[in-house]
């Protein structure tokens, strides 16, 4: 049985009864002002205590029950991607709430403009591996290098800053060797409550679908999607809309000791994605199309 104490150990909780509150803890105060009176906003911001690696999402880990009924978790993976991430942030910002991304080493290194927006707007960021690559399928060193590369591209991405002590696994597929590995790190794993399956779906409608008939039947819930997918980008304004005449509420999830990436593994990303990505300005403000036919 999932006790008290057990929850408090890797859990604290910090109740915001507004979104105001909520995106002061995360966000700089440009975007701590919420000009939507029926936003989604955020109920409230929980702070995680990732020693020893705590996993998160009933799919695979039973231990902590955070979240209370009608409670939802939103979590976007595979980004930042031109277009699409753009998208999903403009839907969480109309609506005043926050997520917890989960990004590809290569795509933050790709797109550092996009990824600096995220962060930004107030939202959390972990890791989501270098590639992508199956880690079940690797040796532990090659699924080591895959994890750290990743950390240390997004801190890249970010200014040479660590990151949120967040991680999920590609596929959710969880190595023993690697579920031991990220908790001497200290890296709390995220699985999920509910899958939205939108990799699988072409029409917006039907992700919606996907969650909202879950959560019915759930009644709360970890949400997994991705902000890499168009299909999603296109879901989120409606998708939100629909959580808030719901009476779904959002939690925000926060660490409490970010992840400081290894040198050598900063070394190898900057060797392989060339330098300057840590002061990357914006591409629109470096390039843009002054004529075309």
């Amino acid at each position: 049985m999932r006790t008290v104490l057990a929850l408090a150990a890797a859990i604290s909780l910090s109740v915001a009864g507004t979104a105001a509150f909520a995106q002061k803890a995360q966000a700089p105060a440009s975007a701590a002002k919420c000009d939507n009176p029926n936003a989604l906003g955020v109920a409230r911001v929980v702070e995680i205590d990732t020693t020893g690696g705590p996993g998160f999402g009933f799919e695979h880990f039973k231990a902590y029950d955070f979240l209370q009924d009608k409670e939802v978790v939103l979590t976007f993976d595979d980004g930042p991607w031109p277009g699409h991430t753009p998208a999903v942030l403009k839907a969480l910002a109309d609506q005043c709430t926050k997520a917890l991304f989960f990004p590809i080493g290569k795509h933050a290194g790709w797109h550092p403009e996009i990824l600096k927006r995220v962060v930004a707007a107030g939202h959390t960021v972990g890791s989501h591996t270098w590639s992508h690559k199956d880690l079940s399928r690797m040796t532990t060193q090659e699924a080591t290098d895959e994890i750290e590369k990743g950390i240390a591209a997004v801190s890249i991405a970010l200014g040479g800053k660590p990151i949120a002590p967040f991680f999920r696994f590609p596929a959710l597929r969880h190595p023993p060797e690697m579920l031991k590995y990220l908790a001497e790190r200290n890296v709390g794993i995220f699985s999920t409550d509910l899958d939205s399956f939108d990799f699988k779906v072409r029409k917006p409608e039907q992700v919606i679908k996907n969650v909202m008939s879950k959560l019915a039947s759930k009644g709360k819930g970890i949400i997994l999607m991705h902000d890499f997918q168009q299909t999603t980008a296109s879901a989120a304004p409606e998708l939100l809309k629909q959580l808030k005449e719901g009476g779904y509420k959002v939690v925000q999830i926060t660490g409490q000791t970010p992840t400081e990436p290894k040198k050598e593994y900063v070394d190898m990303v900057l060797k392989e994605m060339g330098g300057g990505l840590d002061e990357a300005r914006p591409m629109s403000s470096v390039i843009k199309t002054i004529q075309s036919n």
